[in-house]
């Protein structure tokens, strides 16, 4: 097993390293003492005023209740609208669906034998008391 060897760096390079290195590390502090706060007066309202916001009821309605509508409706429309426009039915037919027995014989109950005697256990099933 070998290891490659590196040729070594000039001294140049590793001062010129360290130098930026010790510029990136003052460079944070110094821009911290640097920034001044924001001069800036108080908004209107946080001076111990205060203005109630009135709001009738036909407008809290309308907020409360035609928002949420609105909302369900847009999204049923964006949801069914495709299938519609390409002419799919959107609830499926049940009517002409039959009975499946999955892992049943093919040709239904015809191929089932039938009971031979009242003995017989052919055929379906059977309870007893």
């Amino acid at each position: 097993m070998s290891t490659p060897v590196s040729p070594s760096r000039p001294a140049g390079r590793r001062g010129h390293r360290r130098a930026g290195r010790l510029v990136a590390l003052a460079a944070a502090p110094a821009l911290a003492l640097l920034a001044f706060p924001a001069q800036a007066d108080v908004p209107e309202g946080w001076d111990g005023q205060t203005s109630e916001f009135q709001i009738d009821g036909l407008n809290a309605l309308l907020l409360l209740l035609g928002a949420p509508l609105l909302l369900f409706v847009v999204i049923a429309l964006l949801v069914f609208l495709p299938a519609m426009v390409r002419g799919e039915k959107l609830l499926p037919d049940h009517s002409g669906v039959e009975g499946q027995w999955i892992g049943g014989p093919r040709q239904g109950v015809a191929e089932l034998p039938a009971p031979d005697g009242e003995d017989s256990r052919a055929g379906g099933a059977s309870g007893g008391w």
